[in-house]
């Protein structure tokens, strides 16, 4: 303890990283309570439905908790960072397959700004197709009648509602995008995975508070509460082992003179994560798993058995397939964000090699050999995480809380976390200081938070 209230005195003594600090706490309090704003025209008693829809464990559920219960709130944020969050997916897929997006990720910083111009207009396209969506669902769990919106124009919901609610949830989206910006150039940690994150933590009171009265109530009390506490401990535990681990693989530079200073000639080391597609691969799972649901809200009772098996989300064949396409796409986003050839060629003009091994072809082939190694194991325990929630569900374990125990929730706050640890940690660094943990570096860190 007095360690810590050291640490955190030398933490406030660096002007700077106190004002980052401050600055980000708060435009996080900002977010807060615009995810608390009505969209107006809407009265807040009639949101029940809306909040009782946003408490399962299905796709809206999910995209309640990402937005911190804004969603469910009928908020100005409703639907949060999400719409630029896909854009971005979008655009990183679009810079892996054509080469116009290649040659702007090569340009450096001109590029950048560009690839950043393009996915701020690729989110306003995307919010305008998910606005409309989210205030049909909305008035379909108000019953879209006058006491639940009230009309501008006489009508019901009235042609001004749409029209307003649609501006004010795409503004609403633009501005937490811009907020997101703001903490990453100004604050601490990566903005938009900062905002993602205190969205998930925001939501962790209510499902533990959900969880406590439910065991008192329905049995086992406190000890199985506590029980819970220290499995998800363990569940942490394993998630940063996952987020940290990597592979080294030593690097040989030969020496050059140039004038009278010497090049090269030391031994370096390539990490490569033991899960390297970090999040995405769930993302993607689930964004395909969730289409059966879809399906099914769309349909009456009499659905194929097909349908209703991959609608259950606490299912063995729902979570088979999701297990496994989780696998194939970790495969799938390895191969194409890590590209040994182009390693191989990058350590030969540099003068670098694997000792032991040929430049050119055959490091290719063995940083290839290597990553498919290590790929595997990673895969299969990224799918285990992703399917956890589903596991602790069949204990009777409320599906608020077990969401905590896995999937792109709990991944996301331990990658953020670390994430913005370790950039508090090199703030101290710099200073002289001894760093946040006893040995002074948080070493095998690795980010899992979503760039955008």
């Amino acid at each position: 303890m007095k360690r810590f209230i050291q640490t955190l005195k030398n933490i406030w003594s660096i002007e700077d990283l106190r004002k980052r600090i401050l600055y980000t706490l708060g435009l996080v309090l900002i977010y807060r309570i615009g995810s608390y704003v009505v969209l107006p025209g809407v009265d807040p008693s009639q949101l029940e439905g809306l909040r009782s829809q946003g408490n399962k464990g299905d796709l809206m559920g999910l995209l309640n908790m990402f937005s911190g219960g804004a969603f469910s709130n009928a908020s100005v944020f409703a639907l949060g960072i999400m719409p630029y969050i896909t854009a971005s997916i979008v655009i990183q897929l679009l810079m892996m397959v054509v080469p116009y997006f290649q040659k702007m990720q090569r340009d450096g910083e001109s590029g950048r700004r560009k690839l950043n111009q393009i996915t701020r207009l690729l989110t306003v396209v995307v919010t305008g197709f998910q606005a409309p969506a989210y205030i049909t669902n909305m008035m379909y769990q108000l019953g879209a009648t006058p006491t639940a919106i009230y009309p501008f124009d006489g009508s019901n919901p009235g042609t001004f509602f749409w029209f307003s609610s649609i501006v004010i949830l795409i503004c609403g989206t633009l501005f937490v995008m811009w907020l997101g910006e703001r903490i990453t150039e100004n604050g601490v940690g990566n903005g938009i995975s900062l905002l993602i994150m205190v969205g998930i933590i925001a939501r962790l009171p209510f499902a533990l508070s959900a969880e406590f009265a439910s065991r008192l109530s329905e049995g086992g009390g406190m000890v199985m509460f506590l029980f819970e506490l220290v499995v998800l401990m363990v569940v942490i535990l394993l998630v940063i082992l996952l987020v940290q681990g990597t592979r080294r693989i030593p690097v040989q530079y030969a020496k050059r003179i140039v004038g009278n200073k010497q090049y090269g000639g030391v031994r370096q080391y390539i990490p490569i994560k033991v899960n390297a597609a970090g999040v995405m691969p769930i993302i993607f799972a689930q964004a395909i798993m969730f289409i059966p649901i879809t399906v099914m809200g769309f349909r009456n009772s009499g659905s194929s058995k097909f349908a209703i098996a991959f609608s259950n989300m606490d299912g063995f064949w729902y979570n088979l397939v999701f297990a496994i396409l989780v696998i194939l796409f970790t495969y799938f986003y390895t191969a194409i964000a890590i590209n040994p050839n182009q390693m191989a060629d990058d350590m030969k003009k540099n003068g670098g090699f694997i000792p032991g091994v040929k430049p050119g072809k055959k490091t290719a082939e063995y940083l290839e050999e290597i990553l498919s190694k290590i790929t595997l194991p990673g895969s299969f325990f990224l799918a285990i995480v992703a399917i956890l929630p589903a596991l602790v569900r069949l204990f009777n374990v409320n599906s608020q809380f077990a969401q905590f125990y896995g999937g792109t929730s709990l991944l996301i706050l331990v990658g953020v976390i670390l994430d913005t640890l370790q950039q508090i940690e090199s703030h101290l660094l710099m200073r002289h200081y001894d760093g946040l943990t006893k040995t002074g570096r948080i070493k095998g860190r690795t980010s899992m938070s979503i760039q955008a």
